[in-house]
């Protein structure tokens, strides 16, 4: 086995979804200032307690948000994530989802 072999884990598929600000985003007010900010974190934080959320975080600098999610299926990435009240409201939308083997990590097993 090589070098790079070893390091390589099972093969895992997950879901690298991109969210982007939509009309209910108040511009020139910071992310932790946004309408339903309580909300959200709540909610978001359930997502990652159930491991439907394995990484998730603000990206660049256009107040985007990358998560990296375990589910079966694109549609159960949409469902889950129409129930956050940043979805239901329109502070956040669904840019992108596309599914992502992951082929090395170098993270201990947990």
């Amino acid at each position: 086995m090589t070098p790079i072999e070893s390091k390589v884990a099972p093969i895992t598929t997950y879901f690298a979804v991109r969210r982007a600000p939509a009309t209910g985003w108040v511009s020139g007010i910071p992310l932790r200032s946004q309408p339903l900010w309580p909300e959200h974190v709540v909610f978001m934080d359930a997502l990652a307690a159930e491991h439907f959320v394995v990484l998730g975080g603000p990206i660049g600098e256009d107040n985007e948000a990358l998560l990296v999610i375990d589910a079966p299926s694109e549609a159960a990435v949409r469902d889950r994530l129409s129930q956050d009240p940043w979805t239901t409201t329109g502070i956040l939308a669904i840019r992108s989802i596309e599914a992502w083997t992951i082929l090395l990590n170098s993270r201990p097993a947990r």
